[in-house]
C-alpha cells in the first residue's frame, strides 16, 4: 500500500478500527494488520535510551519529530546523529550552508529535548563513496557508548530512495545495531570501557512507496514538530516558503485560509501531519 493513500483512506475512515498493510512476497500478496501506537500516560519509558539518526537536518523533523518528542515525553533520553555536514543544501556559499545547517540541527535537538548533538561531517550527497565499514564502526561505538535502546532512522530497504546518503545511512545503521551486541567485534571498545550492547528497537521511516505496519499517533507531540521543522530553516519547511506563498497569492487577489494573515503563521504551514508512519 502506497503512503499516501494510506494516510487518506486513514483520514477517511478515523472510525475503522482494524486497519491492514499488504506485503508482497514471491508473488503472494500477504494481509498484515497495521498497528497505532498511542500516546501513553505517565513516563513508562523512563531510563531508556532514543537515537534519532539523519543523514540531513530536515530528515528527522520531517519524517519523526513528533514521534521522537512523544517517546521522550514519555521518559526516554534522546540523542541525535546527523551523518552529513549538509554542505549541498541550504542558503548563500558553501561554507554559509554549512553552518546554517548546524545551527539547524541544534535548533531541533533542542526543540525535541535531544540532549546531545553527534555531527559525523561526512559530505552531503558523497556518502556512497565513503567507507562504509568506517560509518559502521563509529556508529557501534556510539551505540555501545550511549546504550541504545531504540533507534529512529530511514528505512534500509526503502524502494526507489535517489538520495545516497538516505540509503547509505540507512543500511549502516541497521548493520550496527545487530553488530553493536556481539562480544568479539572491535575489541578496543572493551578495553576502553565499553560493552556489546543490542538495539532493541527500531523505527523505520521512507520518502517513497512503503510496507506500513505501525503508526505513532502524535496528536500529544504535533505543536512540537510543528516547531522543529519552524527552527529548520536552511533547507526544511520551515523558511520562508509558506509566507511566499501567502504574499504571491496575495498579488493575485487570492487566499488561502490554512496561511492565515500573517507571515508566521503561514510559516507553520510545512510538510507536518498528525501521524508519523514506521514501516517494518
Amino acid at each position: 500500500m502506497f503512503r499516501r493513500s494510506f494516510l487518506t483512506a486513514l483520514a477517511v475512515g478515523a472510525t475503522v478500527r482494524r486497519l491492514t498493510a499488504q506485503v508482497v512476497t514471491d508473488g503472494t500478496a500477504m494481509t498484515a494488520e497495521v498497528k497505532i501506537e498511542r500516546p501513553l500516560a505517565g513516563t513508562p519509558h523512563a531510563g531508556k535510551i532514543l537515537i534519532a539518526i539523519q543523514p540531513h537536518s530536515d530528515d528527522i523533523p520531517i519524517f519523526a519529530a513528533g514521534t521522537v518528542a512523544k517517546l521522550i515525553h514519555e521518559g526516554y533520553t534522546g540523542y541525535l546523529i546527523r551523518m552529513t555536514n549538509d554542505d549541498m543544501a541550504g542558503p548563500g556559499t558553501v561554507g554559509d550552508t554549512v553552518l546554517a545547517n548546524e545551527k539547524d540541527n541544534d535548533a531541533v535537538a533542542r526543540v525535541l529535548g535531544l540532549k546531545k548533538v553527534f555531527n559525523l561531517n561526512y559530505a552531503n550527497h558523497q556518502m556512497d563513496k565513503e567507507s562504509r565499514l568506517e560509518i559502521r564502526a563509529r556508529l557501534i561505538f556510539l551505540l555501545r557508548l550511549l546504550k541504545a535502546d531504540t533507534v529512529i532512522c530511514y528505512d534500509p530497504v526503502a524502494h526507489y530512495e535517489e538520495n545516497p546518503d538516505h540509503y547509505v545511512t540507512a543500511q549502516t545503521v541497521e548493520a550496527a545495531c545487530w553488530m553493536a551486541g556481539g562480544s568479539k567485534d572491535y575489541p578496543e571498545h572493551f578495553a576502553a570501557g565499553l560493552v556489546p550492547h543490542s538495539v532493541q528497537e527500531k523505527y523505520y521511516f521512507s520518502r517513497g512507496p512503503q510496507v506500513v505496519n505501525r503508526v505513532v499517533d502524535i496528536s500529544n507531540t504535533m505543536d512540537l514538530k510543528v516547531a522543529a521543522n519552524r527552527v529548520n530553516l536552511a533547507q526544511g519547511p520551515g523558511g520562508d516558503n509558506g509566507a511566499a506563498l501567502r504574499k504571491s497569492l496575495a498579488g493575485r487577489g487570492l487566499r488561502l485560509p490554512l496561511l492565515g494573515d500573517d507571515d508566521q503563521t503561514a510559516r507553520r504551514l510545512g510538510r507536518n501531519r498528525r501521524l508519523d508512519p514506521h514501516p517494518r
